[in-house]
């Protein structure tokens, strides 16, 4: 347990800064789980918008540093194969 006053700010800091991640996070993960829904059900225009949607929440949640702009970077690129792949499967 913190005792000065200044490690107890700092402790609610962090519990406030923990729960905006989670929530980014969580977020994140939703998207990116609508568009593999639309995906392996075949509907590309559905997966098309939200990859554009889940490329959107990547930049932001990297651009707060929730996640490292490298990892954003790989997932995009990830979820993109993944789309263009069951693109020329259908075709």
């Amino acid at each position: 347990m913190p005792n000065s006053k200044s490690a107890k700010k700092k402790v609610r800091k962090d519990i406030k800064r923990r729960m905006r991640n989670r929530e980014a996070k969580s977020a994140l993960r939703t998207q990116i789980k609508k568009f593999v829904l639309a995906v392996k059900s075949n509907n590309i225009e559905e997966a098309e918008k939200n990859l554009s949607l889940a490329s959107k929440k990547l930049d932001k949640v990297a651009a707060k540093r929730i996640i490292h702009k490298n990892t954003a970077s790989r997932k995009k690129s990830r979820l993109a194969k993944i789309l263009n792949k069951q693109k020329a499967a259908t075709s």
